[in-house]
């Protein structure tokens, strides 16, 4: 099987390219699965009318990560629509799941995990590893792929060293900059430290470069915007021996509109 997966999707523009671009990926590539990240559809969060354009668009799973709650509106979404995930180590009594289940060809079972890192990016939330663990353990005969909305490096990188051979991929989002450190780790897991960005190309991190510049020269704080500019669309193809769980191959991707 080939799984494709998505960097966080950023603004209008992000939107757009996915809208154009996400059902002729998933043909070209054959894919069964398509996991994106739409923590940033609306800059700093998702609205309800962005998921669903999402899933129209040709996703069969939607992550979110550390800005899930900016947008309350997002909360009854979560709670009706199994395959919007927020991160799994969240803990406390929170809306909507942190894992979807889906069915292969081969009659098995893919888990998608969405995790949050907690260095440098969210203190708050259980550790991903142990939660992780638990996950596995529950769920022995799953196949699994992880999406590790996490700041650090080092944080990513130890996670999939971690669980290498024990599930199919981890796909780093969050820092919105493709990594090209796509490789199959000794164990099996196919592994990249982030997927990038699906938004405008010419921003800084999918927002107005002039309001980023402002903000570091200490202007007055303002509300985000997205630029309706030339988008790119970055992410990677992971395939999977469904037998054996094991990644074949990564292939890291990128896009411009």
């Amino acid at each position: 099987m080939n799984l494709l997966a998505f960097g966080d999707v950023c603004g209008e523009a992000g939107l757009r390219i996915a809208e154009a671009k996400l059902r002729p990926l998933k043909h070209f590539y054959g894919s069964d699965i398509c996991v994106v990240n739409g923590e940033n559809a609306d800059v700093l969060g998702l609205r309800p009318e962005q998921s669903r354009r999402l899933f129209d668009a040709g996703a069969e799973v939607v992550t979110l990560g550390n800005h899930v709650w900016n947008r309350p509106q997002i909360i009854p979404e979560l709670n009706d629509n199994p395959y919007l995930l927020r991160p799994l180590n969240y803990g406390g009594p929170v809306p909507g799941e942190g894992t979807a289940r889906l069915l292969l060809r081969s009659g098995r079972c893919m888990t998608v995990a969405c995790l949050l890192g907690r260095l440098h990016c969210e203190w708050n939330a259980d550790n991903p590893f142990r939660v992780l663990e638990a996950l596995i353990k529950n769920r022995p005969d799953d196949l699994f792929a992880v999406d590790f909305h996490a700041e650090a490096t080092s944080e990513k990188v130890a996670l999939a060293h971690c669980f290498d051979g024990r599930v199919s991929a981890v796909f780093g989002t969050h820092t919105h900059v493709q990594t090209s450190d796509e490789r199959v780790l000794p164990g099996g897991t196919g592994f990249i430290c982030d997927l990038g960005m699906t938004g405008p190309a010419h921003s800084v991190l999918g927002v107005r470069a002039e309001q980023s510049v402002a903000a570091f020269l200490g202007g007055v704080p303002q509300r985000y915007e997205s630029p309706l500019t030339a988008a790119v669309m970055e992410g990677a193809v992971f395939e999977i021996d469904e037998k054996t769980g094991k990644c074949l191959r990564v292939e890291r991707l990128r896009i411009e509109e």
